[in-house]
This record gives C-alpha cells, sequence and structure tokens, in this order.
C-alpha cells in the first residue's frame, strides 16, 4: 500500500516549503541499497512528512519516463501506474483537437495535459477530492470541478472517460467490473460523442458499441484500446490499429483497407505483426497493404519475400516438422547457442524447451513454433536487428 494522501498534504507539497522539501529529497539515491539510511536521514529533517515526500519523489520518477513535465506535478504512485502515457494521450488528443472536451475521470490529469492547447477548452472532474488538487497543480490551464463520471455536469461537451481497471486489487477485463462500471458510462453517455478507454483485452463484439474499436501500441507494447462514437469516428471505420514509437514514427491501419491476400507458400520472412494489429483483427489487412499473407489462416504470422520498413523480421534458413527431438537437432547442426522462441498455435512453453535443447554452439537464432493446418511446424531463422 502506498501512501494515502490528503488535501493537506497537497496543500503542502505545493506551497514553497513544500517544493524545496522535494528537492532536497529528490538529491537522495532512494535505492534498495540506501532506502533506510536515505528515509532515516529525511526524517530527522522532515519528520511525519517523510513519508509523503519520499513517496511524491519516487512518483516523479517513475512517470519521468511516462508523462511530459512530471518531475514538478503532484501524483502517487497509483496514478502513475494508471495514467496514460503522453504519447498515446497526445495521439488521442489530435483526434479530439478544436473541440470542448470534458475528461469525466481526470484523476491527475495526465490527459488533461495533453488535451489542453489542442482542444478549445478542456474541463476535467473527478470524486476523488485529493487527485483533483493534484490534477489543479499539474494542469492550471484546465477548468477542475468535484464530480461523479456517471451524473453528467455538462452539455454539448465531447466525453473522454478511463474507467479504472482494478477491482479488489486486481486487474480486471470485465466491462462490468470496471469503475465506474463501463456498460452504465456508455449508457449515461449515449447520444454524446464520446472517447472511453479500455483494457485492449476486452471483447469488443460482447459490447453494444456501433461507433469505432481502437487499439494502440507504444513501441511495441500494447497499450489500451478505445472506443470512439460515431462522430468521433472516419466513416465505415469499426476497427483501427495504431501503431506509435516514442520517436514520433509509427502507422495506422484501419478495416476499410483491403485484406485481400494470396494463399502461397511461406516465402523468404516471417512477421509477427504488432500487437494493436493483431488484437484489432486486421492482421489481413496489414499483410494486403505490405504484400505479405499468413503462414495459415488462423494464426497472426505473416510471411513474404520483403519486409516491412521498421518492422523486424526472421528470415527463414530451415522449415521442418516440429519434434523437440528434430528442432534440437536442426539448431546442433546449424551450431546455434542461443535462441528466441516465438510461438503461435503449438502448446509449447519458450521457457521449458530452451533449456532442453542443450545448445553448444556460438550462433544467436530465432525459432518460429506455430501450426500450418494441423501440422505442428518449426521455422529456425535468422532475425533481423
Amino acid at each position: 500500500m502506498g501512501y494515502d494522501f490528503t488535501l493537506a498534504d497537497v496543500e503542502y507539497l505545493a506551497s514553497a516549503d513544500g517544493v524545496d522539501a522535494l528537492g532536497r529529497v529528490d538529491t537522495l539515491e532512494l535505492t534498495t541499497r540506501t532506502r533506510l539510511a536515505d528515509i532515516s536521514w529525511a526524517r530527522t529533517r522532515f519528520g511525519d512528512r517523510t513519508a509523503m515526500l519520499v513517496e511524491t519523489v519516487l512518483a516523479r520518477r517513475k512517470a519521468a519516463l511516462k508523462l511530459d513535465g512530471a518531475r514538478d506535478w503532484l501524483l502517487t504512485d497509483d496514478a502513475v501506474q494508471q495514467a496514460t502515457p503522453a504519447v498515446v494521450a497526445a495521439h488521442r488528443a489530435r483526434r479530439l483537437a478544436g473541440r470542448v472536451v470534458h475528461d469525466v475521470t481526470c484523476s491527475i490529469g495526465a490527459e488533461l495535459a495533453a488535451l489542453v492547447g489542442v482542444a478549445d477548452t478542456v474541463i476535467g472532474s473527478d470524486l476523488d477530492a485529493v487527485r483533483l488538487a493534484m490534477a489543479a497543480h499539474n494542469v492550471p490551464a484546465a477548468h477542475l470541478l468535484r464530480a461523479d463520471a456517471l451524473s453528467p455536469v455538462t452539455r454539448g461537451t465531447t466525453v473522454v472517460a478511463d474507467p479504472a481497471r482494478r477491482s479488489g486489487g486486481r486487474r480486471t477485463h470485465d466491462p462490468a467490473m470496471l469503475q465506474p462500471p463501463l456498460p452504465d458510462l456508455l449508457d449515461v453517455y449515449r447520444g454524446r460523442e464520446l472517447a472511453v478507454k479500455c483494457a485492449p483485452g476486452m471483447d469488443f463484439d460482447a459490447l453494444d458499441w456501433d461507433g469505432e474499436v481502437e487499439v494502440v501500441s507504444l513501441d511495441g507494447g500494447v497499450r489500451e484500446a478505445c472506443l470512439y462514437s460515431r462522430g468521433l469516428a472516419e466513416p465505415g471505420v469499426r476497427r483501427r490499429a495504431a501503431v506509435l514509437r516514442g520517436d514520433g514514427a509509427g502507422f495506422e491501419i484501419t478495416d476499410k483497407h483491403d485484406d485481400d491476400i494470396p494463399d502461397r507458400p511461406p516465402g523468404e520472412w516471417i512477421i509477427d505483426p504488432d500487437g494493436a494489429v493483431v488484437r484489432a483483427g486486421l492482421v489481413r489487412h496489414y499483410a494486403a497493404a505490405h504484400g505479405l499473407w499468413q503462414l495459415d489462416p488462423r494464426i497472426a504470422y505473416l510471411t513474404g519475400d520483403a519486409v516491412p520498413d521498421g518492422v523486424r523480421g526472421f528470415r527463414i534458413l530451415e522449415q521442418l516438422k516440429y519434434t523437440e527431438k528434430a528442432l534440437r537437432q536442426t539448431l546442433a547442426r546449424l551450431e546455434c547457442g542461443s535462441v528466441e522462441i516465438l510461438v503461435r498455435g503449438v502448446d509449447a512453453d519458450p521457457a521449458v524447451l530452451r533449456p532442453r535443447l542443450k545448445l553448444r554452439g556460438d550462433r544467436p537464432l530465432s525459432v518460429v513454433l506455430t501450426r500450418i493446418g494441423r501440422t505442428p511446424v518449426a521455422f529456425v531463422c535468422e532475425p533481423t536487428r
């Protein structure tokens, strides 16, 4: 459990004395090796305020990799974990440019910060008075008020919501277990322009949703899905994958793209599509856009004779019917000393399999284990870097 901040704590941390104290605590290493000595030093100087100061400094350090300008923010560790990364929030904000936007679950203000300067007017509300006070410090240009997300307090605004995805301390994919519950949120704002952040593992086909579902990844990791009402969606688009990069590169693909791909034997390369493409159900659309095709129509691995720009590929050296013995013999013949194992459609655990391959060489290779039809297949590959 983290420190339980109060409104008085937020007031102190935002004061000149609090800023000075945070600066002094931030000079401490605060690692596992030094934690006890550092906290003892802080207690001799700041007494009962030590816990809030240490928590804030550690949360800021964690947030620095995720949120722009977080070195000066007031926040909690839990809020940092839940906050939308700045790159993802900026991506959503561009879709809402020029609108009057109301974030009804604003927390410490991560979405608000991205919207300010892009949206026409930015409003934030939350039931948590402490997080709302932190948001007021972090994003002073936003208009803030305390309100329940399920009790609308604005009209004519575009609503943004990020229901908490933890229930009983555990992450949940059940829409009814979110806070506030997703079905209730959709019902309350039915007919309004709405963008709702959701877990990417949710079963979107089971939702009563006639707008767009966008799945977003950042630097190779799937971060979220977002439901966009029809007025915020591109006409005719029901599914979108947004593949974002911290360096500004990336791409988007939607179900409006062609998904006609050939049925051919494996090409020279195997490509493992980005997780956002897979979760959005747009593997065939991505393949068609890049001249690729599937190894098997039920498996997400793609193949082709060239690798799309900026994508990691695996050049096929050998293809064999998969058995552990056959794979071990092939890797030994190729003098493999270390192996990366990718698996789809085959019951194999890379962590269990790797030591049983008894590698003795010095060549790094990759193995793609999958299924073509009913046959388990192993592709021994040389990866791009």
